[in-house]
């Protein structure tokens, strides 16, 4: 039976299974593939995107459990108007492989919208089921708080 969903701000009607994981529905179904595939057992934190405003892994939510409007990378912000968390990961050189950093921004725009100016402490404890291989943690930390003080700016 079709589920009805929407997606970055669209409604979006999927057939698939009911126990499909969001995370291959928003991949192969829909070809939002900016949500990566990383561990399937929600450790790495690469597939996280947001059910209503809060921070999941795709990758552990079946299709029927979608409780709320999803939000993907590709739905955070638009090339003319680009979410300050992207702006600071440029701004910084957050991403050396760039595999992790679409889970990352999710998390981490969750945080901001929860704590609008958090602490070292709170986002290394945010972020902290988001592995980065590549080890830039103090970069994303430096990119959290540069892009808080432009949410705050306006």
């Amino acid at each position: 039976m079709p589920i009805s969903l929407t997606i970055n701000g669209q409604v979006r009607v999927v057939d698939a299974p009911e126990e499909t994981p969001l995370l291959w529905v928003l991949r192969d179904e829909i070809g939002l593939t900016g949500t990566k595939y990383g561990c399937g057992v929600a450790a790495c934190g690469a597939c996280t995107v947001h059910i209503d405003g809060e921070a999941v892994r795709s990758c552990q939510v079946a299709l029927a459990d979608v409780w709320g409007p999803v939000t993907t990378i590709e739905g955070l912000g638009q090339p003319e108007a680009p979410h300050p968390l992207q702006v600071a990961w440029l701004r910084h050189q957050v991403a050396q492989c760039g595999y992790c950093q679409p889970g990352q921004i999710m998390q981490a725009a969750a945080l901001l919208a929860q704590t609008p100016n958090p602490t070292d402490e709170e986002i290394d404890l945010a972020m902290s089921g988001n592995v980065c291989r590549c080890g830039t943690y103090g970069r994303i930390r430096a990119a959290i708080h540069d892009a808080a003080a432009a949410m705050q700016e306006g």
